[in-house]
């Protein structure tokens, strides 16, 4: 289903499908990405080390999702064009230019 605008244009927003599963994918990546920067920190230090090792999980979270982040906003804009490409071809195949 595409939205549409007052001007009857569709618009190039992803489906809330599709931003919900980014937005997942992005929390996924933050708390695994928390949970391996907590735990190899915390095998590192020989005295537990919870401060350092609670820094280090916080930082990991950061850099897993950012890096989910970029791939999830890319992956929706390449929808958007995918279906802009496909709606302008579809119109193209309606009213041929002679």
């Amino acid at each position: 289903m595409s939205k549409s605008t007052d001007a009857g244009l569709s618009s190039a927003e992803p489906s809330t499908l599709a931003r919900t599963l980014a937005l997942l994918a992005i929390l996924v990546a933050g708390i695994s990405g928390g949970l391996i920067g907590h735990a190899v920190t915390d095998l590192q230090c020989a005295n537990g080390c919870p401060a350092l090792a609670g820094l280090m999980g916080l930082v990991g979270a950061v850099i897993a999702a950012a890096g989910v982040a970029v791939v999830a906003v890319l992956s929706l804009r390449a929808m958007a064009e995918w279906q802009a490409t496909e709606r302008q071809q579809a119109a193209r195949d309606r009213h041929p230019v002679d």
